[in-house]
């Protein structure tokens, strides 16, 4: 109950910022590129801030936050390239990266599909966010283990026979159980 609480008020803590973040965003506009990057940069921030929001509400291990490599190069690295391919084709004023964006495009044939992603820029920039904090795990609190004290070599050690209840097989139970219990003969029990 308490964990749900606790992921409940982060994830609304997550939401509330995100609004802020991308009602920012709108703020700023994309008439120049810098104002362009800005409005991006803030909408992916939003992403990261849900994706932070649950790590940091429990719903993992409650242990201290790390990066997955794994995650990092397969999704994140991916979902940053196309992100910003599309922004970079899509930048207000012409420079060298949105020219040899819309070239390279239309070089491999991508021309109409950049296109058609720049409407979608902003959900491509909190993707690229949302992702960006799914590299981020807990590897939960670390629990000491206690440990076995070394046998010596020198000393040998017996073991006594135990009782196999489970027919010829000894399980987990018997095999290291107490030693087996000798018959009582009705006529000596008193």
């Amino acid at each position: 109950m308490m964990l749900g609480l606790t992921r409940g008020m982060a994830t609304l803590i997550g939401v509330a910022t995100t609004v802020v973040l991308v009602w920012l965003a709108a703020q700023v506009g994309d008439d120049s590129t810098p104002d362009y990057w800005a409005l991006y940069g803030l909408i992916a921030a939003g992403g990261l801030v849900m994706a932070l929001s649950q790590l940091l509400g429990g719903w993992t291990k409650w242990g201290w936050p790390r990066l997955s490599g794994s995650v990092f190069l397969l999704g994140f690295v991916p979902a940053l390239m196309v992100a910003l391919w599309v922004l970079g084709a899509g930048q207000p004023n012409e420079n060298w990266l949105q020219q040899h964006v819309v070239d390279w495009s239309d070089t491999l044939g991508l021309g109409g599909v950049v296109e058609d992603l720049l409407d979608l820029a902003g959900p491509l920039a909190f993707l690229a966010g949302l992702t960006f904090g799914f590299t981020f795990d807990t590897s939960g609190p670390r629990i000491r283990e206690p440990v076995a004290p070394a046998r010596r070599k020198d000393v040998v050690e017996h073991e006594t026979p135990t009782e196999v209840t489970n027919g010829d097989r000894e399980t987990p139970l018997t095999r290291h159980g107490e030693p087996a219990e000798q018959p009582v003969d009705p006529a000596t029990r008193r």
